[in-house]
C-alpha cells in the first residue's frame, strides 16, 4: 500500500528459457528482457542484465533528482547525459558492485550560471535516493558545457 510516507514499486520476472526471463509491471506499459550478463556462465550477450539495470537505477535516479532540483531551483538547461560505469569485483570471495561511476555532461547557454549548475549536479547526487539505499561507492564526475549561441 503506497502511503505519504511509504511508496511500493511492483514488478514480476517470468522466466522465459536459459538464463531470460521478462520484467513487466501492471503499471507500466513497456516490459523488459533481462538475462545473466555475457561475463558469467550461461550469459547472454545483448539483453539487459541485473548489473546493468543496478547501475541504471542510480543513474536514472540521478536524472529525474537533477532534473527537480533544477526546476525548484529555475535553472534552464538544454542536454543532460549521464555516461554510467558500474565497477563489479570479487570482495571477500564474492562478486559485489563495489562502484558506480556517474559522469553527468550538462549543457547550459548562461555562463553565468555555471557554478550554480555544478551545485545543483552536487544536490542531485546528494539527494538521490538510490544512490542513500545502497552500499556501493557512487563516484560522481560532472561537467558542465556553455553552449555558443549563434
Amino acid at each position: 500500500m503506497t502511503t505519504p510516507d511509504q511508496h511500493t514499486y511492483d514488478l514480476t520476472v517470468t522466466w522465459n528459457e536459459g538464463r531470460i526471463g521478462t520484467m513487466s509491471s501492471n503499471k507500466l506499459d513497456d516490459s523488459i528482457k533481462v538475462a545473466t550478463p555475457p561475463e558469467f556462465p550461461g550469459g547472454v550477450d545483448g539483453i539487459w542484465s541485473p548489473e546493468h539495470l543496478f547501475v541504471a537505477s542510480v543513474s536514472s535516479c540521478f536524472m529525474t533528482s537533477f532534473t527537480a532540483v533544477a526546476g525548484y531551483s529555475k535553472l534552464d538547461f538544454s542536454d543532460l547525459r549521464i555516461i554510467s560505469i558500474g565497477t563489479m569485483s570479487k570482495e571477500n570471495g564474492k562478486f559485489v558492485m563495489s562502484k558506480i561511476l556517474l559522469k553527468p555532461v550538462l549543457t547550459i547557454e548562461d555562463e553565468a550560471k555555471e557554478k550554480k549548475a555544478y551545485r545543483l549536479l552536487e544536490k542531485a547526487e546528494e539527494i538521490c535516493l538510490i544512490t542513500r539505499s545502497i552500499k556501493s561507492d557512487v563516484v560522481c564526475e560532472p561537467e558542465v558545457k556553455v553552449s555558443v549561441q549563434v
